[in-house]
C-alpha cells in the first residue's frame, strides 16, 4: 500500500481550534485514506506567522531543523510527501528537505505565490514558500485565482492540477425544508470575518421582508459581533460553536445562507449549505466564486444594499427560493463531492509515483 506523509504548516488537522483550514486538512486525510492510501501525519509543526515577526520566523526555522533527524527516520518508509497550504505566512519548512533526502516525490495542495511579499517582513518566509513550490512535482489548486500565479512561476515540467473544493461525502445530506430562519456561519475574529459580519448587519437594516437569523460561530470577536446585531433583538439568535451533527440540523431547516465572503479563500460553509439545498446570498469575490453555484451575486462595490435586495427577492418569492435550492444542491452533487476529488488525486499521485520509479 502506498504510504503518504501529510503535512499542514498553517494548521494541523489535530489543532484544537476549529477553522476552515483545519476542516480541509482533515477532509484531505480522510479522502486519501478512503482512496486506499496509508496516510501518516508527518508533523504538527505550525510555521504560521500572522504579523511578519522575524524572531517568530527564526524560531520556526530552528524548530524545523531540530525535527529533521527524527523525522527522517520516522518517514523512512514513506513513498510520497503531500503538503496542504504552503504560502508566505506558513511555508513548508519540512517537506522539501525530507522528500529530497528520501528521494520521494513531493506534492502540494493549495500553494500560493506572492512575489510582492519579498523584501518585506515576510521576506524569508516568502522565499521559503517559493522554494518549496518550486520543488513540487505537482501542485493541486482549488481556484482559478490561485492558478494564475502558479502558472506564471511554474518550474520546469511541474504539473498544475485543478482540484475543485469538495465535501467528504459520497452522497448529499437531506435537503432543507426552507422553513427556518436565515443563517450565518463563521468564526468570530478580527479582520475579514468581522468585516463579513458587519456587511450582514448593514444589509439586514435594509431588508423589507420579515426575517429571522441564526448565527453559528464563536471566537475572540464575539462581543463585537453581538454589538453589530444588538439592535435586532430577538430576531437574531446566537447559537455558538456547533459540532458537525448539530450544524447539519441547522442546515436542514435554514431558509437561506448569508455570507458576503470578504477575503475568503473559498469557504467550506458555502459547500455545506448548498449541499443541503440552502440558497446562498454572497458577494462576487474570487474565492467564493470557485464553489458557489452559477447565479447572480452582487459586486462588492455594491455594498450591503445589493445584499439586502437579494435577500428581499428570495424571501418574497417562495417558488424562486425553492428552485434556487434545487439548483445549488445539484451543483454540489455534480462538482464537489468526494468521488470526483478522489479520482483527480489518485490519477495525479499514481502518475507522479510512476514517473519517479
Amino acid at each position: 500500500m502506498t504510504r503518504i506523509a501529510f503535512y499542514a504548516p498553517l494548521k494541523a488537522p489535530t489543532h484544537p481550534t476549529p477553522s476552515g483550514d483545519r476542516e480541509i486538512a482533515r477532509n484531505l486525510m480522510r479522502l486519501l485514506r478512503d482512496a486506499g492510501y496509508d496516510v501518516v501525519l508527518a508533523s504538527t509543526l505550525r510555521s504560521f506567522d500572522k504579523s511578519g515577526d522575524t524572531a517568530q520566523q527564526d524560531a520556526a526555522f530552528a524548530q524545523a531543523e531540530a525535527e529533521m533527524p527524527d523525522l527522517q527516520q520516522e518517514m523512512a518508509e514513506v513513498d510520497l510527501w503531500l503538503t496542504y497550504h504552503n504560502y508566505y505566512k506558513a511555508p513548508d519548512l519540512l517537506g522539501p528537505r525530507l522528500s529530497a533526502a528520501l528521494g520521494i516525490p513531493y506534492l502540494q495542495i493549495e500553494s500560493t505565490r506572492a512575489m510582492k511579499r519579498l523584501d518585506g517582513p515576510w521576506d524569508r518566509y516568502a522565499r521559503a514558500a517559493h522554494a518549496a513550490a518550486d520543488q513540487a512535482n505537482a501542485i493541486f489548486y482549488f481556484t482559478e485565482y490561485d492558478r494564475y500565479a502558479l502558472e506564471r512561476d511554474r518550474k520546469g515540467h511541474q504539473e498544475l492540477v485543478h482540484l475543485p473544493p469538495f465535501l467528504p461525502l459520497l452522497a448529499l445530506p437531506a435537503a432543507s425544508d426552507l422553513r427556518g430562519p436565515m443563517l450565518c456561519v463563521g468564526m468570530m475574529r478580527e479582520g475579514a470575518k468581522l468585516a463579513s459580519y458587519r456587511l450582514v448587519a448593514e444589509a439586514l437594516q435594509q431588508v423589507q421582508q420579515d426575517w429571522q437569523l441564526n448565527i453559528v460561530g464563536d471566537g475572540p470577536a464575539r462581543s463585537d459581533v453581538e454589538a453589530l446585531f444588538g439592535t435586532f433583538g430577538p430576531r437574531v439568535r446566537f447559537m455558538g460553536q456547533l459540532d458537525r451533527g448539530a450544524l447539519q440540523e441547522v442546515y436542514a431547516h435554514a431558509r437561506l445562507m448569508i455570507w458576503p465572503g470578504v477575503d475568503e479563500a473559498f469557504g467550506m460553509v458555502y459547500l455545506e449549505a448548498q449541499a443541503a439545498g440552502v440558497p446562498v446570498v454572497a458577494q462576487d469575490r474570487p474565492g467564493p466564486r470557485a464553489v458557489l453555484a452559477p447565479g447572480a451575486y452582487p459586486d462588492p462595490e455594491a455594498g450591503p444594499t445589493a445584499l439586502a435586495q437579494q435577500i428581499d427577492a428570495l424571501l418574497a418569492a417562495p417558488d424562486t427560493l425553492q428552485q434556487r435550492a434545487e439548483d445549488v444542491r445539484a451543483h454540489v452533487a455534480t462538482h464537489h463531492l468526494e468521488t470526483s476529488a478522489a479520482a483527480i488525486l489518485k490519477r495525479t499521485i499514481q502518475s507522479v509515483l510512476e514517473m519517479s520509479r
